[in-house]
């Protein structure tokens, strides 16, 4: 889907605020809201919005420390990558994961109270999928930006 200019600024706004009602959303864009109810619908429909969610803060809920995985599997097939995939995808510690290019496969996002469950992690979790054959981790020590919002 092409979006035009008034689309961006809908999406922009919303991005920041997703609780805004459809009233002042089409007053902040400078359109009637028929027209701007619309506009969020079609790009509701087209999968351009997928979903409206609250932002917690990390901290704040027990989950301090970020932690990326490096994994390298054993074997490249697609059987094995999509049996390492099926297996990450229900583990709730995993916030985002992503297939890679170069000498790591994946590389897996974690967010976790601390060191402790990090082990946690590894020895009941990770290291019991026999995909995996060599696994590197990295915490981060602070985190100096984390944005949700896309630049458009």
């Amino acid at each position: 889907m092409k979006l035009d200019q008034t689309q961006r600024h809908i999406l922009t706004l919303l991005q920041k605020d997703s609780t805004l009602s459809t009233q002042a959303l089409a007053d902040k864009v400078g359109m009637s809201v028929s027209p701007c109810w619309r506009r969020v619908k079609e790009m509701e429909d087209a999968g351009v919005i997928r979903g409206y969610v609250a932002l917690l803060d990390r901290t704040k809920v027990g989950l301090g420390t970020c932690v990326w995985v490096r994994v390298k599997l054993k074997q490249h097939s697609v059987e094995v990558l999509d049996r390492f995939e099926q297996v990450v995808k229900g583990c709730d510690q995993v916030v985002e994961c992503y297939e890679l290019l170069g000498e790591t496969d994946c590389l897996l996002k974690l967010y976790l109270p601390g060191l402790e469950a990090l082990s946690a992690f590894m020895h009941d979790f990770l290291l019991k999928i026999p995909e995996i054959d060599v696994t590197h981790s990295s915490v981060a020590l602070r985190e100096i930006k984390n944005e949700t919002a896309l630049p458009l």
